[in-house]
């Protein structure tokens, strides 16, 4: 028998399917927005993973705090061309090129 998520879970959810296209968040401010503790942000993988509807989430929006993107080996060229449909340019590092302006805090 399969756990229910729990109101945390569903908050998580519920606020990455609000990352505006072109923008992106980061985990800590994800995990700080659903009130969970900022040690806590290294769950939000897990979390996010564990939705019901993988499509509704837009992984490719939460980023490092250092504006730094994961590219797994599995799924880089979807989020590349992800990135680049919604006009966000990394550069060589990975690193989102003006982070502090595609940085969407909620707010």
């Amino acid at each position: 028998m399969l756990n229910k998520p729990g109101e945390f879970t569903k908050r998580v959810w519920k606020l990455a399917r609000k990352i505006p296209k072109g923008r992106v968040t980061t985990y800590g401010i994800l995990v700080g927005m659903a009130g969970g503790h900022p040690m806590m942000a290294r769950m939000v993988t897990t979390i996010l993973s564990k939705a019901p509807n993988h499509n509704l989430i837009p992984f490719h929006r939460i980023v490092y705090s250092s504006g730094k993107v994961w590219l797994d080996p599995k799924y880089k060229t979807e989020r590349l061309k992800l990135y680049k449909e919604e006009g966000i340019k990394l550069d060589k590092n990975n690193k989102i090129v003006d982070f502090k302006n595609k940085l969407f805090t909620f707010e």
